[in-house]
């Protein structure tokens, strides 16, 4: 613009209006804290929650995804395959021993088709006075904010505004803290954060040893994190 006479060139009228793009969150949880997040929501009734959130926590999945999990996506019992909705990658999503046990007795001996959602809310039996009866249903993102916002403030109070998206990036400094590789973190979120480029995500596709090394780099961090 200066060329052009509109400006003087040390007079840029685009650096006369601030940058206003939001900054990205830096909101972290910790292990404990995750913990007694899945204990209160298990008390309180809502234990498609409780297992949507231990689950969210070890695999490190998006909400979005994690929502979605199927039965006919599980492997061994152990971990899920899926396909993010965000990137269409791969992802192998690893259970810790913890989640497992939590999923099994969520489920229970009558179990969901395959191919249907496991999370489920609550529903809601009829009160002293009558009234609808209203049956789990699979979660929706609304809802599953709603119950989580719920569950934070009965186990943190009100004032606390940390989110369940919070969740993914907590397992990344985890990880990082206990010295994972860049492309181990790759595999485990199965995004490009070692390298933006597609020949990365050609060559190296992801790989059960890779995602195994973040798991137990999370729990070195843990212990250095005093979470």
């Amino acid at each position: 613009m200066a060329r052009l006479g509109y400006c003087a060139l040390e007079a840029d009228p685009s650096k006369v209006r601030p940058n206003s793009a939001p900054q990205p969150r830096q909101a972290v949880w910790m292990h404990r804290e995750v913990m007694k997040l899945v204990q209160g929501a298990w008390r309180s009734g809502k234990r498609g929650l409780a297992c949507f959130i231990a689950i969210t926590w070890d695999t490190m999945l998006s909400p979005v995804d994690a929502r979605a999990l199927t039965l006919a996506q599980m492997r061994e019992r152990s971990f899920f395959t899926v396909a993010r909705a965000k990137t269409g990658r791969a992802a192998l999503a690893t259970l810790s021993p913890y989640s497992q046990a939590l999923l099994a007795a969520y489920l229970g001996p009558v179990q969901p088709l395959n191919d249907a959602p496991i999370f489920r809310t609550a529903g809601s039996e009829p009160g002293p006075k009558g009234g609808r009866r209203w049956t789990p249903v699979p979660y929706t993102k609304d809802k599953l904010e709603k119950d989580f916002a719920e569950v934070r403030a009965l186990v943190f109070g009100p004032a606390e505004r940390r989110q369940m998206s919070d969740l993914r990036r907590s397992g990344h400094v985890e990880g990082d803290a206990g010295g994972a590789t860049p492309v181990d973190a790759s595999a485990k979120m199965a995004n490009t954060i070692a390298v933006s480029n597609r020949l990365h995500k050609t060559y190296n596709p992801v790989n059960i040893a890779s995602v195994q090394r973040f798991d137990e780099a999370r729990k070195v961090g843990r212990g250095k994190l005093k979470g």
